[in-house]
């Protein structure tokens, strides 16, 4: 049984910590918290490239900053805040000890991502980690969902991916043949492309589910 599972405002709180890193940014550059608004919409949920986020903000903010140094700071500094609920570990306990294999599948740099997988401790949970700058390839591409299940000795069949975005973590589930469970964080499905399997609030309730949905098909 196969469970792929993303990272960002999935298993962690990515939102939380880049808001509170925001606030902080725009205090420090003398600016009001009330452009920390206007950051968090530039960000688009981290999924802005960090190149142009950082150009944008420059150009906003007219900073005298090193562009590199500050993409460096968008991919790393709101690590530090990352925060994963017990109930989340809960729900991938439960599921690995009822024998689901479970890899991690997430966008972004190596570096960041492994930093927050370690920040928050949830190496002891899965299986398996398949980061896209490593891979050379991410979501929504359907290569990447064959690489976590292949590092997991498997393949695709009767497999799920759960994950927050409709389009990198549902769409690419459903084109690579996976069952799908969205993280709605409390929104509504967007309607753009076929919906998911389930659709629950959390990661741990879409999780839960989907080991409830699998004790059901045996």
């Amino acid at each position: 049984m196969l469970l792929l599972v993303d990272l960002d405002n999935t298993l962690v709180d990515r939102a939380s910590a880049f808001g509170s890193w925001s606030t902080a940014f725009v205090r420090s550059i003398g600016k009001p918290n009330s452009e920390a608004d206007w950051l968090i919409e530039a960000d688009r949920d981290g999924y802005e490239p960090r190149d142009l986020l950082a150009r944008a903000i420059k150009g906003r903010f007219g900073l005298d900053m090193a562009l590199g140094d500050l993409v460096d700071r968008l991919l790393h500094e709101h690590v530090d805040s990352m925060t994963m609920e017990t109930v989340t570990t809960q729900a991938l306990t439960n599921a690995r000890e009822l024998g689901w294999k479970i890899a991690i599948v997430t966008n972004g740099t190596t570096s960041q991502q492994t930093l927050k997988i370690q920040k928050v401790g949830l190496e002891p949970y899965v299986d398996a980690v398949v980061i896209s700058e490593a891979e050379r390839v991410k979501k929504p591409d359907p290569e990447i969902f064959r690489i976590a299940a292949r590092r997991l000795g498997t393949d695709l069949t009767g497999g799920w991916m759960v994950g927050d975005h409709p389009a990198a973590d549902i769409a690419g589930g459903q084109a690579a043949g996976l069952e799908t469970g969205w993280v709605s964080r409390g929104k509504e499905w967007p309607g753009e492309t076929a919906s998911p399997t389930l659709i629950a609030g959390t990661a741990a309730e879409v999780i839960d589910a989907v080991v409830r949905q699998g004790r059901l098909a045996k």
